[in-house]
């Protein structure tokens, strides 16, 4: 689960994030394991693989710890496996090199744990930033991520000037924000995303897939209307009223913002196309399974396993952290969002990418 700024990667630095967050990745991926293995086993193409090739090698960028990761690379196996068998080459399926990446904070060892111990794959962990190439050029035959590419590179710095039209005083996201702050995330998000594309274009092999499962908003800035989003501005009016009294200060509420950003599919498609190194071959909005299944008297809990780390390292403070939460669990009772889930317009896109023919 990759995030690059000082104050976002801190969640991945405890294992502890990783196992509570798990329950909403297994979500996400349990409900696109179909259609990520369907459009897999669909677009494989056997025939552009070299005829001496030895190993298929696929890896799973942004990866959380927890079997769910490890079950998302069995199902791209499944997947490639049954492509074999339904062009009767069941008995000439190469060998799998299966890689797990994410920064060199992420708990690989207790990742490890979770592989099992009779596997007929070689298994190996990358540790390195998904916006930089990860392998040799065309190394990859399968890419796939999950929950990774809402996380910001870094939070813009106009966030935080005051003489810039985007400064987010007394808010910690762009929800709700003015536009210029809503842009400057969009900005960021289209760069990290450009990033990211242009670093796999250089280690995905011709005519090899990457397949996406991208948290997003049915329209764009529809940010107030999502789960997740609404959290933002529980949490920062939590923050805004520890501020006014001497709990913090007005200007760590005003130098702190979240490095999420939730696109919507048109967004999203437009960076694809413009980055113009891949193809899209299949996308689809997986609409409601983020639906709030979490009881609303638990859902602090669960977010505390995703933010806590974060709100540590900007506040430097257990006691304020644990009065941000606090604070949260009675506010979000009061939430209307929160306890109308049918009003949830959170989605998650699944995209497959085919890597284009090279340009000489």
């Amino acid at each position: 689960m990759e995030a690059q700024s000082s104050s976002n990667k801190s969640l991945a630095e405890n294992g502890e994030v990783h196992s509570r967050s798990d329950a909403n990745m297994l979500r996400v991926v349990k409900a696109g394991q179909n259609i990520v293995k369907d459009e897999i086993a669909k677009h494989f193409d056997i025939k552009s693989l070299p005829s001496s090739i030895k190993s298929i090698r696929i890896v799973d960028v942004g990866c959380f710890y927890g079997s769910t990761t490890v079950n998302a690379m069995h199902n791209v196996m499944d997947a490639i496996k049954s492509k074999y068998q339904s062009e009767g080459l069941e008995n000439q399926v190469p060998e799998f090199e299966v890689f797990f990446n994410d920064l060199e904070s992420n708990n690989f060892n207790a990742l490890f744990k979770f592989l099992p111990p009779n596997r007929d794959y070689f298994a190996a962990a990358l540790p390195a930033s998904f916006f930089n190439p990860i392998l040799p050029k065309q190394s990859f035959h399968v890419v796939h991520s999950s929950n990774s590419l809402n996380w910001l590179s870094e939070i813009p710095k106009e966030l935080t000037d005051s003489s810039s039209p985007a400064w987010n005083k007394g808010k910690i996201h762009y929800t709700n924000a003015q536009k210029e702050v809503v842009e400057a995330y969009s900005a960021q998000y289209a760069k990290d995303l450009q990033r990211f594309l242009g670093a796999r274009a250089h280690d995905v092999a011709v005519g090899g897939l990457m397949a996406l499962l991208v948290p997003s908003v049915p329209e764009i800035h529809l940010s107030s209307e999502t789960l997740s989003c609404s959290d933002f501005v529980i949490f920062g009016d939590c923050m805004t009223d520890m501020a006014k009294e001497g709990i913090i200060k007005e200007e760590q509420v005003d130098s702190f913002n979240l490095g999420f950003y939730f696109s919507c599919p048109k967004e999203l498609k437009e960076i694809i196309e413009r980055n113009g190194e891949f193809s899209i071959e299949s996308m689809a909005k997986l609409d409601g399974l983020t639906s709030n299944t979490v009881p609303i008297e638990k859902r602090a809990l669960i977010l505390r396993g995703g933010l806590e780390g974060i709100f540590k390292r900007h506040f430097e403070s257990d006691e304020v952290v644990d009065e941000i939460f606090d604070r949260y669990s009675k506010k979000v009772l009061s939430s209307t969002l929160h306890l109308r889930p049918e009003t949830h317009k959170m989605a998650v896109v699944f995209i497959l990418l085919k890597r284009k023919p090279l340009i000489d």
